[in-house]
């Protein structure tokens, strides 16, 4: 075994107790585990492929199309790690599917947000690109998920997500004891005057892997928070679940007539032409 790629003995990664071939194209990537369970439901022949540390994994089907559940546990740096694993396994495209902070008053709790880009505020990325490189999402990714939202009947926001490494200073909450200081105190009104939606701790690391290693990336979360109301609750898991499998058919439906046309990209008149 190379330590440069660690493997166990049976020939799994690592991390993620998964071999070569055996995740399909399409990966939905919450933080939490017990959200691969409530994915699961929805999963035509779903079954546990493993389950080791923050990373539990499901395969299964939805309308016969392949793909698989995978938590990334909280925060970029175990993310980017289920990307590369997940990657090597077979995964191409990924999809977030997580909660989220909200820091704009017109978002309400149970909400969907779904991210256009993210504001690099987490270090993870930083040891794959320059400061400068812009954390994006797929746009075939993003148009799909709007789709998506917009079949099922739901209230989402798109735009741009903050993404950090702290929960609590690093997202404008005090700290124990009440602990702050200068620069998370101003983050959150800094971050509303650029329009920025909302607070998350995975998205750009997400984009950011998915963008240089050719693959594609979105990422939808349902609101649990609104900042600026100072409210919370959990409520609207399953409709960001859902537009995210129906995202899938989307994106298989869209593939197959690019390939019927002969076309790279998808663009809306490629639906009309004969």
């Amino acid at each position: 075994m190379k330590a440069t790629e660690p493997r166990t003995i049976e020939g799994e990664f690592y991390h993620v107790k998964v071999k070569p071939g055996e995740i399909p194209e399409y990966a939905l990537i919450p933080g939490d585990p017990d959200r691969v369970l409530k994915i699961a439901r929805f999963l035509e022949e779903g079954r546990e492929l493993s389950y080791h540390r923050e990373f539990r994994v499901w395969v299964g089907k939805t309308s016969g199309i392949p793909l698989c559940a995978c938590s990334t546990g909280i925060g970029s740096p175990s993310t980017a790690i289920a990307i590369e694993e997940l990657a090597r396994a077979g995964a191409r495209t990924f999809i977030r599917v997580g909660s989220t902070g909200a820091i704009q008053p017109e978002i309400d709790v149970g909400d969907l947000v779904i991210s256009v880009a993210a504001v690099r505020l987490e270090g993870t990325s930083k040891s794959y690109v320059i400061d400068g490189y812009p954390a994006y999402a797929d746009y075939e990714v993003t148009l799909a998920l709007i789709e998506a939202a917009e079949s099922l009947n739901l209230k989402y926001h798109v735009g741009v997500t903050a993404t950090t490494d702290s929960f609590y200073l690093g997202q404008s909450r005090p700290g124990y004891g009440g602990y702050m200081w200068s620069y998370p105190e101003k983050l959150l009104e800094d971050l509303q005057k650029m329009r920025v939606l909302n607070f998350d701790m995975e998205s750009s690391t997400i984009f950011t892997l998915a963008a240089i290693y050719n693959l594609k990336a979105g990422s939808v979360c349902v609101v649990f928070a609104n900042r600026v109301k100072d409210t919370f609750e959990v409520k609207g898991e399953e409709d960001a679940i859902k537009t995210a499998i129906e995202a899938v058919k989307i994106l298989e439906e869209w593939r197959e007539l690019k390939e019927k046309k002969g076309k790279k990209y998808f663009y809306p008149s490629l639906l009309t032409k004969k």
